[in-house]
């Protein structure tokens, strides 16, 4: 009975251990009999199977992602852009999903990427590349999720978003776009620096013409200004020396030998009675 025990009890656990599964609350399960579906739709905890028959698939419930390699879209003006997109999706049904997939994620990524692939090309073909990068972006990302959700009712998915990551142009062609938007950033630039060179020669002529003027009225008022205290100074120095013309000759005189006799060596030759000495001869005042 001993020996008997011994063998029974390890059998038995084996078999009972072999009779339960464990369903995490992250995850969908299905029971298989034989390839056919028997059980779904399990709560989270410990259920139970037959063992050696049933067979437990076990599918993340999270929300998952599928990114698949760029694609490259024509839009209207037939350019070419490579389209970089994910899809946000999630198990809803695990027997349809079971049945439309075989429970392989590639499997259903790429049924959800034919449908969305086929949605791009149509919205891009409709719009043009500034349409597509700027203005109809969100829209096109929007009626993407909206086709992608009809298509995983089919597929027992429930998709959650649908989302462009980037939109480039192709290698081969971003080289000459680029060459193009140079060349003609250069002639815009060549265009400001000739506009730059007349506006500096035009300000530079017209700063050039100011300063003549003011250089030449402020010479005439100079001049003006001058001529008038040069009259006013004669008519003062006229009406001094008008008073005593003989003491106006003869502060004349001292001031012209004092001029001529300002060093030792200054000569000068007159004759004796020159009217130049006049003042040495008769020094007496009148």
């Amino acid at each position: 009975m001993a020996n008997a025990l011994k063998i029974i009890l390890p059998v038995g656990l084996l078999i009972l251990w072999a009779s339960i599964f464990f369903v995490d609350e992250r995850e969908k399960a299905l029971l298989l009999k034989f390839g056919e579906i028997v059980g779904s739709n399990y709560e989270p905890g410990i259920q139970f199977k037959i063992p050696f028959i049933n067979k437990v698939r076990k599918f993340d419930d999270r929300i998952l992602t599928i990114d698949a390699r760029p694609s490259s879209f024509s839009t209207i003006e037939q350019k070419y852009l490579l389209v970089d997109s994910y899809v946000k999706w999630r198990i809803l049904d695990e027997v349809k999903y079971w049945k439309a997939t075989g429970g392989n994620q590639d499997n259903a990524g790429q049924l959800l990427y034919e449908v969305i692939n086929k949605g791009l090309r149509d919205e891009f073909g409709k719009r043009t590349i500034q349409e597509v990068v700027a203005g109809d972006r969100g829209d096109i990302m929007d009626i993407m999720t909206e086709q992608a959700s009809k298509k995983a009712e089919t597929l027992g998915i429930e998709v959650i978003d649908v989302r462009i990551k980037k939109i480039e142009l192709p290698s081969e062609v971003s080289a000459s776009v680029y060459n193009r938007m140079r060349t003609g950033r250069e002639l815009v630039a060549r265009d400001l620096r000739s506009k730059g060179s007349e506006a500096s020669e035009r300000i530079q002529a017209d700063a050039d013409r100011q300063r003549s003027v003011v250089l030449a009225e402020a010479y005439r008022d100079s001049e003006i200004a001058r001529g008038n205290g040069d009259a006013e100074a004669t008519e003062i120095y006229a009406k001094a020396f008008g008073k005593n013309r003989e003491f106006y000759k003869f502060t004349r005189s001292l001031n012209a030998y004092k001029e001529n006799f300002s060093t030792s060596n200054d000569v000068i030759l007159l004759q004796p009675d020159s009217e130049y000495f006049k003042y040495f001869k008769n020094p007496a005042p009148r």
